[in-house]
């Protein structure tokens, strides 16, 4: 069947609530023996370590040690680099839990919980995963706090797979990495970027510490058990609402349960974002929408070099630089062009199976169009039309990378635009955002020694101006430290009023008489 048949054969499976509670764990239970189940009372020889952990990253998208994904390398922004930092840990690190007896409590919940729902390690010895619990609290104590990296310069540490497997030799790296990557060729010279450094040493010693325990296959598991649970029935949703409110307190609970609808129109666009982003611009964004958009982004561009005409603290020659980078300027509006090429998209699913009987399956056949999307293809080449957001999302943003903006089929709908609301509405709601975004090409000049041909004495008298009408506002806001955002703010409104101004002297403007408000009133 076509992409679209499969996401709305997915969609299905996830709301046949009736069919996903008679399979009841048996599903889960069935992949977990695939794995070497919990392991802990089993006579014989466990799987090997690498090699479980190398079919949870790849097949499951699991990643109990450490988190792999693609991205820009600092050096050069148009080529991706494999880049690793510590996992993204479901319980908060020790230090931030109240209670006294952390381990204690949490071990009570999860043994009451999902564990018991599988037939979990309490049917071994007694201290078995309370040691694993240790296991996880010491694992977390090895995490390099995210201001202690920015100020030591840890961000980003370039190194290769040999290296790697010398610093921290607990973890087979290349056999990792190539299980992630296949079929992609790895070898040792692979260049890849660490967040810690230190965590990785760390966490290596961790696991040839506690190799000898069946602890570092248990906590596998039950990262596992924790990955896929959502694709199982209401008893472990139960069960992980209970656990986060427990962790997090119940106000600041991250597992607010929504309806099922809404649930699964998330899981599936998770899946097959360019399939449901395609089916919604089709919906909300017919080409006069588009039209409109980009005539508005163009008359926003020539306010802006009309602005930057005016700009005091800013030199001839980089006032010309300045629009040359306007002029070059990629804008994306909408969608990105390949989501309606129906049959790029359906290439892109055709080894995918799915069955509206069996949820759990199908999200686990998803898993492995994730990893070939997440992981194969930013790795093997740099696209362009990749964006960071979805169509139907309200954000836009700026790639320096790309040097492109991007205004998804999401922001061109109403309180922000529509067709039939008078210019002013739509100058003052997306324009402003548009102008905004314009602006972020304009950072480097105003931070320190960003401009050194520029008036830096004229541009500190406008930069503390804007920083003091920010601090006085009678907010607690640091102008100095959103200098940028707030510069684009304040442009952005300023810009966009300009356009507004300018358009209306090529075209008619709207009146909504029952407001009684003027078209400047309209536009603020």
């Amino acid at each position: 069947g076509s992409a679209k048949e499969k996401a709305i054969q997915f969609y299905r499976s996830c709301m046949d609530t009736q069919r996903i509670e008679s399979q009841g764990t048996q599903p889960l239970k069935d992949l977990l023996n695939q794995v070497g189940g919990w392991n802990i009372t089993r006579v014989g020889k466990a799987k090997d370590f690498n090699e479980t952990l190398q079919t949870l990253m790849s097949r499951y998208s699991t990643f109990p040690f450490f988190r792999v994904h693609v991205g820009p390398s600092p050096s050069d922004l148009k080529t991706n680099i494999i880049q690793i930092d510590h996992p993204e840990f479901e319980m908060p690190p020790e230090s931030k839990f109240k209670e006294k007896n952390y381990l204690e409590v949490t071990y009570q919940r999860l043994k009451n919980s999902y564990l018991l729902l599988l037939g979990g390690p309490q049917d071994g010895p007694p201290d078995s995963f309370s040691l694993t619990l240790s296991f996880i609290s010491n694992l977390q104590r090895v995490v390099t706090p995210l201001q202690e990296r920015q100020q030591r310069g840890m961000l980003f540490f370039r190194t290769t797979i040999r290296e790697l497997q010398e610093k921290a030799p607990a973890i087979d790296w290349l056999s990792c990495l190539q299980a992630v990557f296949h079929p992609m060729p790895m070898n040792l010279s692979q260049p890849i970027a660490v967040h810690d450094m230190d965590y990785i040493r760390g966490m290596s010693q961790l696991i040839e510490q506690w190799h000898k325990e069946r602890v570092l296959h248990i906590y596998m598991i039950l990262c596992l058990v924790g990955n896929l649970s959502p694709a199982l029935d209401s008893r472990f949703q139960d069960a992980r609402l209970e656990l986060s409110k427990i962790l997090y307190g119940r106000m600041g609970s991250r597992m607010i349960p929504d309806e099922r609808w809404r649930k699964c129109l998330t899981d599936t666009s998770s899946f097959f974002e360019p399939v449901l982003g395609q089916m919604i611009v089709q919906e909300i964004f017919p080409q006069q929408t588009k039209k409109l958009a980009e005539q508005m982004l163009s008359e926003i561009q020539d306010a802006l070099y009309g602005q930057l005409d005016q700009l005091e603290w800013m030199d001839e020659q980089t006032r010309q630089e300045a629009k040359v980078s306007i002029s070059k300027l990629q804008v994306e509006i909408g969608y990105p062009a390949h989501i309606l090429q129906t049959a790029k998209v359906n290439l892109e699913y055709q080894n995918l199976e799915i069955n509206e009987d069996t949820f759990f399956l199908n999200v686990v056949a998803c898993l492995k169009v994730l990893r070939e999307n997440s992981y194969l293809k930013p790795l093997q080449h740099d696209s362009q039309d990749k964006w960071h957001v979805s169509p139907w999302t309200v954000h836009s943003y700026y790639s320096i990378r790309h040097h492109t903006v991007v205004f998804p089929a999401g922001m061109f709908r109403s309180p922000f635009f529509h067709i039939e609301f008078p210019s002013a509405v739509n100058f003052g709601a997306i324009g402003v955002f548009m102008a905004h975004e314009l602006l972020h090409t304009f950072y480097g000049y105003v931070l320190p020694g960003g401009c050194p041909t520029c008036n830096r004495s004229a541009l500190q008298k406008s930069v503390d101006c804007l920083v003091e009408q920010y601090e006085s506002s009678g907010f607690k806001v640091n102008g100095t430290f959103t200098l940028l955002e707030n510069s684009a703010d304040t442009g952005g409104l300023a810009i966009a009023y300009q356009a507004y101004k300018n358009w209306l002297k090529k075209h008619k403007e709207k009146d909504l008489p029952k407001i009684g408000l003027s078209h400047d009133q309209l536009f603020y």
